[in-house]
């Protein structure tokens, strides 16, 4: 094997040459170069980008999958270059249960059909949890991952190929100090001009990387709001999908009033109405027509007269003082001094209750 001993012998001398002078800076016992302010500066910011990256990166993977198994697994297949198993989510498999108990209750009953039908919903927020999973895995973690594993490794490198530089810089102007005699002191003095050189070439190279840092913020500033659309994306899937189901359920004939009111017969009567959801995200012209709605009730109130009014949702009357409704049915209503302002009394025929507005749209 063919090596050049001399070379050895001078990488062997450059090397404790750096070990004694760093532990005589260490020991106090030697000068340290150091670095301007604004790279050290920078090279602060690289550092709290890295941990912060680090740390965000890890939160979200949590919020993505909460199992740390699954995380291990997925890790293992990672470095493995294999893909991993596809396994439903738990949204998919708690609707796969409501689907399946609800084949055995029978899709013809009103149970089984409101099971299925709560299932198959489930299913459908599974799989947009699955595409904002995959959709923030891309355009999110990724540039993170890609940061942390390929641009902060090379900004470390040259970090560290700057502190050899600045060791050997110091190792020189060291020995310059010691030198007496003539050529001693020649030879010294060109040594620490090309350490001085390499030091400040080693510089500007590190500099330029952690400047660099910026752009990296640029990028990830996209990035994040590309994560945000993706959650937006996906909460908007799952109200919608949720607004749905519910109009689906509503639509079921109202079977459990004598149940609730032989729930509350014992005690006090409380009730709180539910307030629906909209059937849409709030806009402009919504808030207009509820402004108009709540200025026919207002009008109702003030008149002290009776009006008609179509019952949007399915309600179960919580007590003996209050009348149970079904979704589009016509009943009258009116208002008598001394009721909450969120209730009107309703007429259907012979039955007569409390009724709450939220659940009404007044006719002309």
């Amino acid at each position: 094997m063919d090596f050049n001993v001399k070379r050895l012998a001078a990488d062997a001398g450059t090397f404790l040459s750096r070990a004694v002078q760093f532990t005589e800076e260490k020991l106090g016992q030697a000068e340290k170069t150091e670095l301007d302010a604004h790279l050290e500066n920078l090279l602060v910011r690289a550092e709290n980008t890295k941990q912060w990256t680090e740390r965000i990166m890890k939160q979200t993977e949590v919020l993505l999958q909460p199992n740390p198994n699954v995380r291990l697994e997925e890790f293992v297949y990672e470095k493995l270059e294999k893909k991993a198993p596809t396994r439903m989510n738990n949204h998919e498999l708690l609707g796969q249960a409501m689907i399946d108990s609800g084949n055995e209750f029978g899709p013809g009953a009103a149970y089984g059909n409101a099971l299925i039908k709560c299932g198959e919903t489930e299913k459908q927020i599974g799989g947009a949890e699955r595409e904002f999973i995959q959709s923030a895995a891309i355009n999110f973690l990724t540039p993170f991952r890609n940061f942390l594993e390929a641009d902060f490794k090379t900004i470390l490198k040259e970090r560290k190929l700057l502190q050899v530089k600045r060791l050997d810089l110091d190792a020189a102007k060291t020995r310059l100090k010691k030198a007496r005699m003539a050529d001693a002191r020649a030879a010294a003095e060109q040594e620490l001009r090309m350490t001085q050189s390499e030091f400040d070439r080693q510089a500007e190279i590190t500099r330029l990387l952690l400047e660099g840092v910026s752009s990296t913020h640029a990028h990830h500033l996209r990035c994040l709001n590309d994560f945000v659309e993706a959650q937006t994306t996906y909460y908007a899937q799952c109200y919608q999908y949720m607004v749905d189901l519910q109009k689906q359920l509503g639509s079921f004939p109202s079977s459990f009033s004598n149940n609730n009111q032989s729930s509350v017969s014992g005690g006090a009567s409380i009730s709180v109405p539910t307030i629906p959801v909209s059937a849409s995200l709030p806009s402009v012209s919504s808030g207009r027509s509820c402004s108009a709605a709540s200025g026919g009730f207002n009008e109702l109130r003030s008149s002290n007269g009776s009006r008609k009014a179509r019952v949007l949702y399915d309600y179960d009357a919580a007590s003996s003082s209050e009348l149970s409704l079904l979704a589009d049915e016509v009943i009258t209503v009116s208002s008598v001094p001394g009721m909450d302002s969120d209730w009107l009394m309703g007429e259907r025929g012979n039955q007569k209750g409390k009724v709450p507005i939220t659940y009404l749209e007044l006719l002309n």
